[in-house]
């Protein structure tokens, strides 16, 4: 298979796909991501940094700003939802792509469905296609090591959402994909991992740069014949398997494999958060002043998040030594353990003193089928507590229960909204677009259902 001849079978796939012709279990899986997508978003929009940079986005337009109460251009709605909803490490995420295809997507299919005045099959169907096409992007390269995955592959799926949104034919899709290819970001990963806040807006800027590729396809730009090979082929991954990308496409949905986030915090630390919370099942934890040190061996990737000593709240998301800590003293992996309180805590900061964290590299090799962890809790009387895990609680192979995934929806959305508007919220968007023998919610209603700011 030559190059177009594969980027023909993609883009034709993104083109054309349709929501309502999907299996119904992958209608409802798409649904309960949208939900996840929004509380991540509505939550983050109450930081102040992000109310901050969202009161200077002053162009009027329709689209939503989801929990700040206002509207404003798709353009500026794109960037402030995408970056509000990586701000606190709750979004869905996929391990094949080892990133968060939605909230690359979500952000833009709303903002140009409201700007154009589409329907919810329209936006579903372009939520699916920029997902897929973003996902199996992701798990097709390997991008380079110092690099961070957010605004890199995530903005060809925004470009290919947006797209289908504007109902481009395959060839004009290519052209939108290719275009998009070139408006990605040259990310690093140490921004994360120094806690440089401007790694949040990194998904903003993709939902943002979809939306110019298909502005510019529109007005007849043009992009290599060949975007996706030149860039994933050559300059910022190490290796791009077209093969991988089109596997079983239009069969087997990356979205079914996603994984849903109960620990506000990135996803490297989920298996030694794991590990803990299984120990914590067996019986209760040592109390923080009798344990000694803590040993934990996992792969590679969670290895480098080995900061003793975050400086904010983000870098603590990035932390596996904080991450043990504010779990052990706390009792808590949520939202409440990651905050400015618990980065100042000097409880936690002088226990994170005491967590090793290392690289195993039989754990490195089960990846991506597994993301395991072993912790060791060695106490000051020799005595030792042990845990160790493989697959992460939320993946497919472990998920989380819907009832678990509403109490997150709640816990999150009502930073902003009352429990009463947070429950309409959640039952709207889980009938978005319903049709046939069920009533279904269109999204113009939906969307007044986001319209509302934080509750007095």
């Amino acid at each position: 298979m030559d190059y177009l001849d594969y980027l023909d079978t993609f883009s034709a796939f993104a083109a054309e796909l349709d929501f309502a012709a999907l299996p119904a279990a992958v209608q409802e899986q798409v649904r309960w991501i949208v939900a996840d997508t929004v509380a991540a978003i509505v939550a983050g929009s109450a930081e102040p940094e992000l109310r901050a940079l969202a009161a200077k986005q002053t162009s009027p337009g329709m689209a939503s700003l989801l929990g700040l109460g206002r509207a404003a251009s798709a353009d500026a709605a794109a960037l402030i939802n995408g970056t509000a909803g990586t701000f606190l490490e709750m979004d869905e995420g996929n391990r094949f792509s080892k990133g968060h295809p939605a909230i690359h997507v979500v952000p833009a299919a709303l903002a140009l469905c409201q700007e154009r005045g589409l329907d919810a099959g329209v936006f579903l169907s372009a939520v699916v296609t920029g997902y897929e096409v973003g996902s199996r992007l992701g798990a097709a390269v390997q991008l380079r090591a110092a690099m961070h995955p957010h605004g890199t592959w995530g903005t060809v799926g925004a470009a290919a959402a947006c797209a289908r949104v504007a109902g481009l034919a395959a060839p004009a899709m290519r052209e939108a994909i290719n275009i998009g290819a070139s408006l990605t970001t040259a990310t690093s990963k140490k921004t994360m991992l120094e806690g440089g806040l401007v790694r949040n807006v990194y998904a903003g800027l993709s939902n943002r740069s979809g939306l110019l590729a298909l502005q510019l396809a529109e007005s007849g730009f043009t992009g290599e014949r060949d975007g996706l090979v030149s860039l994933f082929g050559a300059i910022v991954s190490e290796r791009f398997d077209t093969a991988v990308l089109l596997r079983d496409l239009g069969r087997d949905w990356h979205l079914m494999h996603n994984y849903f986030k109960l620990h506000s915090c990135c996803r490297y630390n989920h298996g030694t958060l794991d590990a803990i919370d299984a120990m914590a099942a067996r019986g209760p934890l040592p109390q923080v002043d009798q344990i000694a040190q803590v040993q934990v061996d996992s792969y590679g990737y969670a290895a480098e998040l080995n900061d003793k000593a975050p400086r904010n709240t983000l870098a603590a998301k990035f932390s596996v030594p904080f991450a043990v800590a504010t779990r052990l003293v706390n009792g808590s992996s949520a939202l409440a353990s990651f905050t400015w309180d618990a980065v100042r805590d000097p409880r936690v900061l002088a226990l994170a003193q005491r967590v090793d964290v290392r690289e195993d590299p039989t754990m490195s090799r089960r990846l991506p089928l597994e993301r395991p962890a072993r912790v060791v809790i060695t106490l000051h009387d020799g005595s030792r507590l042990e845990g160790e895990v493989g697959v992460n609680r939320g993946d497919d192979a472990s998920p989380y229960s819907r009832d678990e995934l509403r109490g997150k929806f709640m816990d999150l959305t009502t930073r902003v909204w009352p429990a009463a508007h947070a429950e309409r919220v959640l039952k709207a968007t889980l009938a978005l677009g319903i049709a046939g023998d069920l009533p279904g919610v269109s999204l113009g209603d939906w969307a007044a259902l986001l319209q509302p700011g934080p509750a007095a």
